[in-house]
C-alpha cells in the first residue's frame, strides 16, 4: 500500500489516499525506514513488557541457556559422549544455544506478533512489517546479555576471543534474517488460521534437532559424504550455517564449512524475499480479519 496526497483546494484539509501498489514497489521497504521511530518504540515496549514485574528480570536471558547447557552437558556431553570439536562441551553447547535461542524466540514472537498487536492495527495506519521486525529485534537484548556470560565461560576455560569475533554480527544477522523470513510468513498465516500458534513450538522443537546445537556439524558431514550426499545440502537448513558460523566466530575454532554457510545465506535471502512478498500480499486484509 502506498500513501499518495490527493490534490485539494488551498482552503481544504489535506487528504491522504492509500492505494495498492504492484511489483517491487509493493514491498514499500522505504516506508519501513520512514517509520523507524515507531519501530524503536515497539522494540522498547516489548522489552519493558518482557521484564516488567519479574523476579529475576534480565537474568532470565542467562538462566535459560545456562540450565539447558547443564542438561545437554550431562546427557549429551557425558553420557552420550557426543563430540564438541575439541572444545569443552559446556562452552560448545552454550555458544550454540545463544544463537539458537535468539532465532527460536524471534520466530516465536514474530509469528504471533500481528494477533498480539490487533488493537494497534485496527486503529492507525503504519507499515505492518515493523511489527514482526520489532519482535525479532527484541531478542538482541537477551543475546547481548548472553554474550557477556559466554565471555565469562570462555575465560573460565581459558579460551580467548580471536579476530574471528569481529565476524559475530554477520551470523547474528543471518539468524535474525532466518527468524524474520519464516516469522513474517507465519505471522500473516496466523491472522487467518489461529491454530498456527500451536504448531510453531512443535515446529521449532523439531528444528532444534536438525541444527548443530547439541552436536557439531563435523559429525554430519562424513555421514553425508559416505551416503553420496553433497555437504552443502546441509546448509538448506539456514540455522545450520548460522549456528556453526556463530560458534566459529565466537570461539575461534570449529570445522565450519564454507559451502554450508554460503547455502544458508542463500536460503535465508530467499526466505526473506518470499516472506516479505507473502506478507505484503495479505497485509490489506489484516485489519478486517485480526
Amino acid at each position: 500500500m502506498s500513501a499518495v496526497p490527493e490534490p485539494t483546494a488551498a482552503s481544504e484539509t489535506p487528504t491522504v489516499l492509500i492505494r495498492p501498489t504492484r511489483g517491487l514497489a509493493s514491498l514499500q521497504l522505504k516506508e519501513v525506514w520512514t517509520y523507524r521511530e515507531l519501530l524503536y518504540f515497539l522494540v522498547w515496549r516489548d522489552v519493558k513488557v518482557r521484564y516488567k514485574q519479574t523476579v529475576l528480570g534480565v537474568a532470565w536471558a542467562v538462566l535459560q541457556p545456562v540450565m539447558t547447557t547443564v542438561v545437554f552437558t550431562i546427557f549429551f556431553g557425558q553420557l552420550a559422549n557426543i563430540g564438541s570439536d575439541g572444545l569443552p562441551y559446556p562452552l560448545f553447547s552454550f555458544a550454540g544455544l545463544l544463537a539458537w535461542n535468539f532465532f527460536a524466540q524471534g520466530l516465536a514472537q514474530a509469528s504471533g506478533s500481528l494477533v498480539g498487536s490487533s488493537n494497534l492495527i485496527k486503529k492507525v495506519y503504519f507499515p505492518r512489517l515493523v511489527i514482526p521486525i520489532s519482535s525479532v529485534l527484541v531478542g538482541l537484548v537477551d543475546l547481548c546479555v548472553g554474550l557477556v556470560c559466554l565471555l565469562g565461560i570462555m575465560a573460565h576455560y581459558r579460551v580467548w576471543p580471536s579476530a574471528t569475533f569481529l565476524l559475530l554480527p554477520v551470523f547474528v544477522f543471518l539468524a535474525a534474517g532466518a527468524a524474520l523470513g519464516v516469522g513474517m510468513f507465519l505471522s500473516a498465516l496466523n491472522v487467518k488460521y489461529r491454530d498456527v500458534r500451536y504448531v510453531v513450538p512443535f515446529f521449532v522443537q523439531l528444528w532444534l534437532f536438525v541444527t548443530p546445537v547439541i552436536y557439531p556439524a563435523s559429525l554430519v558431514a562424513p555421514k553425508m559424504k559416505a551416503a553420496g550426499v553433497p555437504v552443502w545440502l546441509y546448509g538448506l537448513n539456514p540455522m545450520a550455517g548460522a549456528v556453526e558460523g556463530f560458534r566459529w566466530a565466537a570461539l575461534g575454532t570449529g570445522t565450519v564449512a564454507g559451502s554450508v554457510i554460503t547455502t544458508s545465506i542463500a536460503v535465508t535471502a530467499v526466505l526473506l524475499v518470499g516472506g516479505v512478498f507473502y506478507f505484503r500480499q495479505t497485509e490489506r486484509t489484516f485489519a478486517d480479519v485480526v
